[in-house]
Formats: C-alpha cells, sequence, structure tokens
C-alpha cells in the first residue's frame, strides 16, 4: 500500500500570519465575535487568560487565532484557491503589542541575573496596568459626556439669564468645558465632526481669555451672533479661495459677541477683514435708514401738500 507523500504545509496554520493591533483590551474580544462570524476558529491560543490567571506572572498578552474560510466563503469561487488554507491572527493593544517588541530585543533573558528579570517582570506589570488605565480612562472620559447630556432647551433658558433685565428666576452655573462646548457646538453645526483633541485645545484658549464664562454665556454667545457670522461666511467665500470652518465661525461669534474679551482670538487679519464688513454693513444700514426717512419724508409733504389743496379748494368755494 502507498502512502501519501508527506507535505509539511498539512500540518502547518501559520503559514500565513497576520497582525491586528487595536487600542483597548475590550476591543480584542469584540474583534474575535466579529472574525468567528465569517471564518471558521481552527485553534485559539489565549495567552490573556494564560497570564490573567496567575497571582504573579506577567508578560506578553494577545490572542492567537488560526483560522480558514467558513464553509459559505470556501465554495466561492474568488476564494477557491484559499479553501483550505490556514492562517494564524494575532489579536492585540498597542500597549500588548509594544510589549512585545521591546521583550524580543531584551538579550539572554534566561541567563541575566535575577535583578535584572524581576526589572523586566516589573515593566511587564508596568505595561499591564498601562492597558488597564487607558480603557478606565476612556470609560470615565464617556461618563463626562454623558454628565453634559442635557436638553437645548436647558442650554436655552441658561442663555436668556445673560440677557440684561429679564427675570427668568433661578438657573444653574456650569463653566464652560469641552464636553458642554461639543454639545452646543454639534447644535449649531450638527453635520460636522468634531476632532476631540481640537475641542479640547480650543475650549482651553476660550477659557484663557475669559477663565469664568459659563456653558449658557457662550450660548449666547452664538446664538445671538451665528446669523450675521454666517452673512459674513457667505460674502467671505465668494471673494476668496479660503473658507471657514465651524472654529472659525465660532471665533468670529465670540468676537462679536464681546470685542474686548476676545481681542485675540482673530488674527489680526480676520479681525480686519471682519471689522470692515462690519462697517460696511453698518453703513448700509445707516443708508437704508435715510432712504427709508427721506421716504417717510416725502410721503407727509405730499399729505401736508393735499391737505393744504383741499383747505384752498374749500375756501374758494364758499
Amino acid at each position: 500500500m502507498k502512502s501519501e507523500p508527506y507535505t509539511i504545509k498539512d500540518h502547518l496554520t501559520d503559514m500565513l500570519g497576520l497582525r491586528l493591533v487595536c487600542l483597548y483590551e475590550d476591543d480584542i474580544e469584540k474583534i474575535r465575535s466579529v472574525l468567528s462570524e465569517q471564518f471558521d476558529v481552527v485553534d485559539v491560543t489565549d495567552k490573556i487568560s494564560q497570564i490573567e490567571n496567575t497571582e504573579g506572572s506577567f508578560g506578553y498578552k494577545g490572542l492567537h487565532l488560526d483560522l480558514r474560510l467558513n464553509a459559505g466563503r470556501r465554495v466561492l469561487p474568488e476564494y477557491a484557491r484559499y479553501a483550505d488554507l490556514c492562517f494564524e491572527l494575532q489579536i492585540r493593544t498597542v500597549i500588548q503589542d509594544s510589549w512585545s517588541i521591546l521583550d524580543h530585543k531584551i538579550k539572554y533573558k534566561k541567563s541575566i541575573p535575577n535583578r535584572l528579570k524581576r526589572r523586566i517582570n516589573t515593566l511587564a506589570a508596568l505595561f499591564e496596568l498601562a492597558d488597564r488605565e487607558f480603557r478606565e480612562i476612556r470609560d470615565s472620559t464617556v461618563a463626562e459626556i454623558e454628565k453634559e447630556d442635557i436638553s437645548y432647551e436647558e442650554l436655552s433658558r441658561e442663555s436668556e439669564a445673560q440677557v440684561p433685565h429679564q427675570e427668568l428666576g433661578s438657573f444653574r452655573y456650569a463653566r464652560l468645558n469641552a464636553f458642554s462646548f461639543l454639545k452646543i457646538a454639534k447644535h449649531f453645526f450638527s453635520g460636522y465632526e468634531f476632532e476631540p483633541h481640537k475641542v479640547d485645545g480650543f475650549t482651553d484658549e476660550i477659557l484663557g481669555l475669559s477663565p469664568g464664562i459659563s456653558r449658557g454665556k457662550f450660548n449666547f454667545y452664538m446664538r445671538e451672533n451665528i446669523t450675521s457670522v454666517k452673512r459674513y461666511q457667505t460674502e467671505f467665500e465668494q471673494n476668496s479661495s479660503d473658507t471657514l470652518n465651524p472654529f472659525t465661525i465660532i471665533r468670529h461669534c465670540l468676537y462679536a459677541g464681546d470685542k474686548e474679551l476676545f481681542a485675540n482670538i482673530l488674527t489680526n487679519a480676520a479681525q480686519e477683514s471682519f471689522e470692515k464688513w462690519l462697517r460696511k454693513g453698518a453703513g448700509n444700514k445707516a443708508e437704508q435708514q435715510v432712504g427709508r426717512n427721506s421716504e417717510a419724508y416725502s410721503a407727509a409733504r405730499d399729505v401736508i401738500a393735499s391737505l393744504d389743496s383741499a383747505a384752498t379748494m374749500s375756501d374758494v368755494s364758499r
């Protein structure tokens, strides 16, 4: 009886290897779940559980999956050549990947003194702690955002308290922060994707100019000035190759709201251009008012002339 020729590829599941690096530890299980729906899982090496189920072991943590195309994909013509191919996918976080790279660069790990081995273990524990802390910071940040999940109606009531002589009773003062800034900005620019680091930096800049500004006051500046600033935006972009993004529009709203307080929120060139437009608008309004006054004067004069004419005719008839 002739035996089948031996080929090593029939016994290897990692001839092809891939690595997927994610941000947070809990992303790993989500990725595993998605992959399990699309591929057959041939084997699992869970180095995360291996480490975490011990008391004093630290080191590389990651999830290794041996995968192949599932039955549904194997029958498709475009996947025919890969139907019997297995491959290994390593899933790890950025921190775990960094540890793996650095750990591989440490030479003679089995031969170095215990004091150095202990230092390596300490570093491994710090890397594990960093992974956990980044996840906790992410979750805490989400919780802070949810705290600012107030209705725009409530923000509007806080803004009304900024109007002089407005009787509204008591309202809750809340200092502007990145989360309330985002809430208000998304109301005025609902289709714009605000990048967190830019929101953070811009909010810090606003607070640097007005340390006590409340979210209600910020909303007031936006509400009162957004219409005129958008008119300026239209004219500006018609006569320039530049565009004004939402952050720039917000800068103009703050400047229009309090030119002294927010004098430095616009560049000199932007401020000069905006002021020129404002003066032009004020001049147009004055011209319109003069025109309206002139029309009113002419109409009054015509009325008086008609009355005089009527009075003369009355005298003649008598």
